[in-house]
């Protein structure tokens, strides 16, 4: 018995051993078996990678799983990102920055579009027509997301704040089904819902500006760009395929929109082609930068942030442009 139990004791020393050689149990990070990011109906390139399946052809070989993950909103997107749940996600730029001011430790790796995609909308028997009109009422927003700090920037060109009225915060859907049902004075929508509302239940947009928007922004969390380098650069690359393939292909990206979000075509084509700009550069720098430059102070107003100075330290480390720049390049 006793010369039975060493010999226990000697295998499981030895497989121990093993393990610790071989990584499992230290902190060694994880071979790139997994590749985990998101879609959405507001990043047309997205649904085009998705679709394709070019990040699993590629992947295939190498045996990394690609897994998808629908976002229903930016905050949505940086949930998962916080909770690594998915490893690359996209946001709107505002939302980005807020989220790596607060604590997420995320890098923007890609700008995937320059969209129109917020405004302020009421119902189509609402007697509001402008900013001032929605003092004191209730309007529903997505808190952390591009309509909610459009909603901000808003108020402030009007000389109102946040304070000035009752925020109802709901997700995106259930933004646009309040104010179609009458539960809220207003609404800040987001694409493609707003345009659905706009189309199919006659809501008017009462406020609109596109230089309130932040961009699209894809995003990686760090230790996953640190330890899987060679992952970021398929994501970015496949996106960069995408964006060459809607350029080449209108409709189809048109039809795509509408099967994928549930749309008519009719307002899948209104939202890509008078609201969705993709044929820009990938690169992060200067433009984002002044977009954020000027919405950083409202969101350190309206306690959206921490402090100011992890604000602006998180708008110095936010972009990491190199992925985008060799896929841009080549």
């Amino acid at each position: 018995m006793i010369r039975r139990r060493a010999l226990l004791v000697s295998v499981l020393l030895t497989t121990l051993a093993a393990g610790c050689a071989s990584g499992e149990g230290d902190s060694a990070p994880a071979a790139a078996g997994a590749l985990r990011l998101d879609y959405a109906y507001y990043n047309p390139l997205s649904l085009v990678v998705r679709k394709q399946g070019w990040l699993e052809q590629e992947l295939a070989a190498k045996g990394t799983k690609v897994t998808w993950v629908l976002s229903a909103g930016s905050n949505k997107a940086n949930e998962n990102l916080r909770a690594e749940t998915i490893d690359v996600g996209s946001t709107a730029g505002a939302a980005a920055l807020q989220a790596r001011a607060n604590g997420t430790a995320i890098k923007a790796i890609e700008v995937y579009s320059r969209p129109e995609w917020a405004a302020l909308v009421v119902a189509k028997t609402s007697s509001i027509t402008g900013i001032a009109g929605i003092k004191g009422r209730k309007v529903a927003a997505t808190k952390g997301t591009d309509p909610y700090f459009f909603l901000l920037q808003s108020l402030h060109e009007a000389k109102l704040t946040g304070a000035d009225v009752e925020v109802v915060n709901l997700q995106h859907a259930d933004g646009k089904t309040a104010l179609e049902r009458g539960d809220v004075d207003a609404w800040a929508g987001l694409d493609p819902l707003m345009a659905q509302s706009q189309i199919d239940g006659g809501s008017k947009l009462i406020y609109r500006n596109p230089a309130f928007t932040s961009y699209g922004f894809l995003n990686a969390r760090e230790a996953f760009i640190k330890d899987h380098p060679d992952l970021v650069q398929s994501v970015v690359n496949a996106y960069e395929k995408a964006r060459a393939w809607i350029g080449a292909h209108p409709d189809e990206t048109v039809t795509l929109l509408a099967e994928e979000a549930k749309l008519s075509p009719e307002i899948a084509k209104l939202v890509l082609t008078e609201r969705t700009k993709t044929e820009i550069s990938p690169v992060p720098g200067p433009e984002q930068r002044a977009v954020l430059e000027r919405i950083l102070p409202i969101l350190v107003e309206e306690n959206q942030v921490r402090s100011a100075d992890e604000a602006r330290a998180a708008l110095d480390s936010l972009f990491d442009p190199a992925f985008a720049e060799k896929a841009h390049a080549s």
